[in-house]
């Protein structure tokens, strides 16, 4: 049952990852408890089931992009929304049982955002390494050290792709350091809850959908798109997903510069709504890097409010200035 009393945060664990990191950018979170899940499925449903009152989950990397196990998971949950974003540089080490070389690894551990992310680097120093997907890149590392009743590697990996701290935790052997193929990556977080309250608009604020394609024909996603572009409105990101259900059927992940209380972008979702009524809010927050949104003058929210005062004198009557 859900606990309306609970102030625990959830994050992707183990300690030591860089959810972790993000969630520890939270004043709300610190002194309160935070729970280690195994994946984005089990921190939303902490907050679904009210074990959690917000969970920190990965939802874009720099390099790799959308992180689509995110993206689906936040798609089938419509109750949830993103009340925060976080940024946390990122980069990576590869480590292994202690004793290991490098040359004696075949097959490397890791999340797949960060295996992604140290591609290149592995193909040139591991050419025919094997990849093994992981929950997480800290519990990938801890897995290696982890041992049957006879004292035998439990893992088939190798080596894993870690955060660089996981050799001040855990008796790791260090193999390389500094693998990831772009030292400019970052991840970006969003704190997710059950709140409906949306905070009021900073200037620098960011809006994320979930939107529904009503059909697949021609021109259907430039009208989408027209939603946005005719009140001057910037998307700083768009992916597709497959809905599933059946080929060709996509549902689009987007996010809008601007609050929905900014005319603009309010307008812009009436407009969605008429166009495809099956739109998953995900909510109206502060961008992280509180940069302000930068919008043509002709789309500030008093041209808006101006206008609809005119439509409402002309069909009032009112004699025109």
């Amino acid at each position: 049952m859900p606990d309306a009393n609970s102030q625990t945060y959830s994050f992707l664990g183990p300690s030591g990852t860089f959810t972790e990191a993000a969630l520890a950018q939270v004043p709300e979170a610190q002194g309160k408890p935070w729970r280690a899940v195994n994946n984005v499925g089990e921190a939303l449903d902490d907050v679904v089931t009210g074990r959690s009152v917000a969970a920190m989950i990965a939802i874009e990397n720099s390099i790799e992009g959308g992180v689509s196990a995110t993206q689906d998971a936040l798609a089938r949950i419509p109750e949830l929304r993103i009340i925060g974003e976080y940024l946390v540089p990122v980069g990576f080490v590869l480590v292994a049982r202690p004793g290991m070389k490098l040359a004696d690894v075949k097959t490397v551990a890791a999340h797949p955002v960060a295996y992604g992310q140290c591609k290149e680097w592995l193909g040139a120093n591991l050419p025919a390494h094997d990849y093994m997907p992981a929950s997480s890149n800290v519990a990938a590392a801890i897995s290696l050290l982890e041992t049957d009743a006879e004292g035998q590697p439990i893992s088939p990996a190798d080596a894993a792709i870690a955060p660089p701290a996981i050799v001040d935790h855990h008796d790791l052997e260090l193999l390389a350091e500094n693998i990831i193929d772009n030292p400019n990556a970052v991840t970006r977080f969003a704190l997710v809850s059950r709140t409906r309250s949306i905070p009021e608009p900073t200037g620098a604020d960011k809006t994320s959908l979930i939107v529904e394609l009503p059909s697949d024909q021609s021109g259907t996603l430039v009208e989408m798109l027209e939603q946005f572009s005719t009140r001057g409105v910037n998307l700083s990101l768009i992916e597709s997903r497959p809905i599933g259900d059946e080929l060709g059927r996509y549902r689009f992940v987007i996010d809008a510069d601007g609050h929905v209380k900014d005319e603009r972008v309010a307008d812009a979702l009436l407009g969605l709504f008429r166009f495809s009524p099956n739109i998953n809010f995900l909510g109206s927050y502060p961008r992280a890097d509180r940069v302000p949104v930068d919008y043509d003058p002709r789309y500030a929210d008093g041209v808006f409010i101006e206008a609809r005062d005119w439509l409402r004198g002309l069909i009032g009557g009112e004699p025109e200035a």
